[in-house]
């Protein structure tokens, strides 16, 4: 698919101080993109958009570039220990994606110019739990595929963790573009995830990523590359003939990388909250995305507020199915979780 290409860098000043941070102030003047500063990557202003969807468009289409001062990593619990911030945002659209409702009305995406102090920040919360190992999420408040050509962070992230005896790294994305990221001496410490759906539901609902054979490709490149691989199908919806349609995916997917990969997957069904709900009805207007709160459940969470989920009935239906299939198709894989 077309690379991501901004529509405006913003720069924060300090981050002309590093290397990365030059290289991109002249890269972007080269193409005659509009360049812009900001006083902090926190606080960014000059964003066009008078309505909700204008100034969620325009965000998707304006790049930061920042220095990331708070080396206080967030916790990522279940999935790792610790998130690795070396980015922020992602250019999808994707209608029912929860950084609508943690990001503000204006998501606009944002890269790191201090990788080096991020990983040796990194390397001290190694150092705090060794002997045991540490895991680092990389894709926990982003996709860092879609700005990896112009950062290189997450190579140079693949690369610190591959040398690392008690250090891991993960993260998942919607995009394809991994060509730079196959001859990276990983060692087998970093776990490339692929966020998977069925073409319907990516047609429909995340729009600007990577279509499934797109994603698919990527993930038989990075198996090749002797990477550990794993699939996040998320958000399962259910709709008319939802189950031929995932059954198809992942027939398509294994016949693709091969059974014997053996990929683990993480499989989350469709749930809203009423802010995120209210949100997605501003920026999406016409969405047809699935949110009658009359066909689902309320839950509350483990975060300490309340959201609807399928009932038990249509959960066990999805589980049941989902173990099945995938079982069928890659017969010594693990699915960690269904929720």
């Amino acid at each position: 698919m077309k690379q991501f290409t901004p529509g405006r860098a913003i720069f924060e000043p300090a981050a002309l101080e590093y290397p990365l941070g030059k290289r991109l102030y002249t890269h972007f003047q080269e193409l005659g993109i509009e360049i812009q500063t900001t006083p902090s990557h926190n606080r960014v202003t000059g964003i066009p958009g008078k309505t909700p969807k204008e100034k969620y468009v325009q965000a998707k289409q304006s790049l930061v570039i920042g220095v990331r001062r708070t080396l206080k990593f967030s916790s990522c619990k279940p999935s790792a220990h610790y998130q690795l911030p070396l980015a922020t945002s992602c250019p999808g659209f994707c209608e029912y994606c929860y950084l609508q409702t943690t990001l503000g009305p204006k998501p606009a995406i944002r890269v790191y110019v201090n990788v080096e102090e991020i990983l040796e920040q990194a390397q001290k919360y190694i150092a705090e739990r060794a002997p045991e190992i540490t895991i680092f999420e990389g894709a926990a408040t982003s996709d860092p595929i879609p700005t990896e050509y112009l950062t290189g962070s997450l190579k140079r992230a693949i690369e610190f963790f591959g040398q690392t005896d008690l250090g891991r790294f993960r993260f998942v994305t919607k995009f394809s573009d991994v060509d730079s990221l196959l001859q990276v001496p990983h060692h087998g410490h970093t776990e490339v995830r692929f966020s998977l759906n069925t073409q319907t539901i990516i047609g429909k609902y995340e729009k600007g990523t990577a279509s499934l054979q797109e994603r698919i490709e990527a993930a038989q490149k990075v198996s090749q590359a002797k990477y550990p691989l794993g699939f996040l199908i998320a958000p399962i919806i259910t709709y008319d003939n939802w189950q031929q349609e995932y059954e198809e995916a992942i027939r398509a997917l294994a016949e693709q990388i091969g059974r014997e990969s053996n990929p683990t997957f993480e499989l989350i069904t469709h749930r809203f909250t009423k802010k995120a709900k209210s949100n997605i009805e501003q920026v999406f207007p016409n969405s047809t995305l699935p949110m009658d709160e009359e066909e689902r459940q309320y839950k509350y969470g483990q975060f300490g507020y309340g959201k609807w989920v399928y009932p038990k009935e249509t959960m066990a239906d999805i589980k049941d199915f989902f173990e099945k299939t995938i079982a069928v198709a890659f017969p010594n894989s693990e699915i960690k979780y269904i929720v």
